[in-house]
């Protein structure tokens, strides 16, 4: 890496953990100035950033404020950046559909986890909040996802959740996705009981479990059911209250 692609690209990650949305906006003009590659210039520079962000948040340093906070960096620098990328080079890493369930309106958590996912390289379909269970079946079969993400802050409202698995099984389609589940009612169990592939407790964690699931459904027969077995273990652990 040339001086000048290993500082831009550092000043991009730093804007992003400071909240200086014109310092990564100056940074993503440089990099087209230069000449530089501007889809590096996201996944080393603006997306490492927002990593760094994460990190803070699961270490409690930063809370949601901070986390928008950075979002708005990461994305005054792609608004710069993305229109530099050719068509069809962007290297994503799987496909989401991700909303809150019917009956639900609360959407913090949902967009943490959009922001976390989209920042590590996902493409993102997000259905909003109050989000009917067949609609995220539909949008997934639309666009070829990899995973279902839906969550809830209500138990009022969980059983959609179930209701997202019960139309993939009765349409013979459950294969086709990884679904995760996550939101403050949500457990481990609750997510074993109702057939979903994964829970997350906070957007950290769903990218990291996203990125597992990813691999299990690219990898061979074999390698996949390795993986599976890893994540059931971990599903199996207690939890910690």
């Amino acid at each position: 890496m040339t001086p000048i692609k290993e500082r831009l690209h550092q000043e991009l990650s730093d804007a992003v953990v400071e909240f200086d949305e014109d310092k990564a906006i100056a940074a993503s003009q440089e990099v087209i100035a230069q000449g530089l590659d501007a889809y590096e210039a996201i996944d080393h520079g603006l997306a490492h950033g927002m990593e760094r962000a994460g990190k803070l948040f699961e270490d409690e340093v930063y809370f949601v404020p901070e986390i928008l906070l950075s979002a708005d960096a990461m994305y005054a620098g792609i608004n710069v950046l993305q229109p530099h990328i050719p068509h069809g080079s962007e290297r994503k890493k799987g496909r989401v559909v991700i909303g809150v369930i019917e009956g639900d309106t609360h959407d913090i958590g949902k967009n943490l986890v959009r922001i976390m996912l989209a920042a590590a390289g996902f493409e993102i379909h997000d259905l909003g909040r109050d989000v009917a269970p067949r609609r995220f079946v539909d949008t997934a079969l639309r666009v070829h996802a990899d995973i279902i993400a839906v969550s809830t802050l209500m138990t009022t409202t969980m059983d959609g959740m179930a209701e997202v698995i019960r139309i993939l099984n009765r349409e013979n389609v459950r294969g086709h996705f990884k679904v995760l589940v996550g939101g403050a009612p949500i457990s481990h169990a609750y997510a074993r009981k109702i057939g979903a592939d994964g829970y997350a407790i906070n957007a950290i964690a769903a990218t990291k479990l996203a990125h597992q699931l990813v691999a299990i459904h690219a990898a061979p027969e074999v390698a996949a059911t390795k993986l599976a077995d890893q994540l059931v273990a971990i599903h199996a652990a207690p939890e910690v209250a």
